[in-house]
């Protein structure tokens, strides 16, 4: 038996199915003759009962060292990179405004809406002439903790309250959509119940298109802890001088230098930018 288990971000044991890390490259746009490479080296090196995050590091690092493997390796790490911007101060809701602003609406965070029975905390409000979305974000820290059927109810009980009310968002409207967007991944049941209410969830890789992965590749709002060239020091610098995101750094290198980062550091940080960015 040559079969080896891993351990997945729940605790969860499981047998190791290079399948699933194939995929995972292949999104992150490799080349089918890097992936076989990686996929190969990892199932010889693998040990017994290895995390998933083991195996995630150590492809990033061979992902990395591939003839034009930064622009991949970057990619394969915007998942985790979204995580880390967890503990900075910049919030998951203010990054998913971003992205919204991106696409050409206006935003506003934490507005406290009045429904039929009750106010409710609206994470993020995004408006243009054709519609208006109210979102709530479930921002989580593990890979493996998921959005479930309590929330999916919750969320969408908030959104039935607020439907038939009028908001004043680009002249008076009522709630076209209301999503639930989170960072991670829901459960089946919160799926299944979603697809029955026929209520907008977007998560990680969910749906198939238009999920979080898609929205942040579409925008080109990478997150500078996605890059290989920033250690966590450098990172911290920047995030205290209000620089979240590549595309800020790449439109305002002079806050680097402000930032304290040598010339050296700039030089890389920007040329890895230029291959991740459209």
């Amino acid at each position: 038996m040559n079969n080896k288990y891993i351990i997945k971000a729940t605790g969860e044991r499981e047998e190791f199915n290079p399948q699933k890390l194939e995929d995972s490259l292949r999104r992150a746009g490799a080349d089918q003759v890097t992936i076989d490479n990686i996929v190969e080296q990892i199932k010889k090196e693998l040990k017994d009962n290895a995390t998933t995050k083991d195996i995630y590091r150590h492809a990033f690092e061979l992902l990395g060292r591939e003839d034009g493997g930064k622009k991949y390796a970057a990619r394969y790490s915007l998942r985790r990179a979204v995580m880390e911007l967890g503990p900075t101060g910049f919030p998951f809701e203010q990054f998913v405004a971003e992205i919204f602003r991106a696409k050409g609406f206006e935003t506003q965070t934490d507005f406290i809406a009045k429904g039929q029975c009750a106010e409710h905390e609206v994470d993020i409000v995004a408006w243009n002439k054709e519609k208006l979305i109210m979102m709530e974000a479930k921002f989580h820290n593990e890979l493996g903790i998921k959005s479930d059927l309590k929330v999916a109810l919750y969320v969408k009980a908030r959104w039935e309250d607020l439907e038939k009310e009028i908001f004043d968002f680009g002249g008076e409207r009522k709630l076209n959509e209301g999503w639930l967007v989170t960072n991670t991944k829901f459960s089946e049941s919160a799926v299944k119940y979603a697809k029955c209410r026929n209520m907008k969830l977007v998560g990680w890789n969910y749906p198939e298109q238009g999920n979080l992965q898609d929205l942040i590749e579409e925008t080109g709002l990478h997150p500078i802890t996605c890059l290989n060239s920033s250690t966590p020091s450098d990172e911290k610098l920047l995030m205290q001088a209000g620089v979240v995101l590549c595309k800020q750094a790449r439109d305002n290198p002079d806050i680097l230098r402000q930032a304290g980062l040598s010339q050296e550091k700039i030089t890389k940080m920007l040329e890895e930018i230029n291959l991740i960015q459209k």
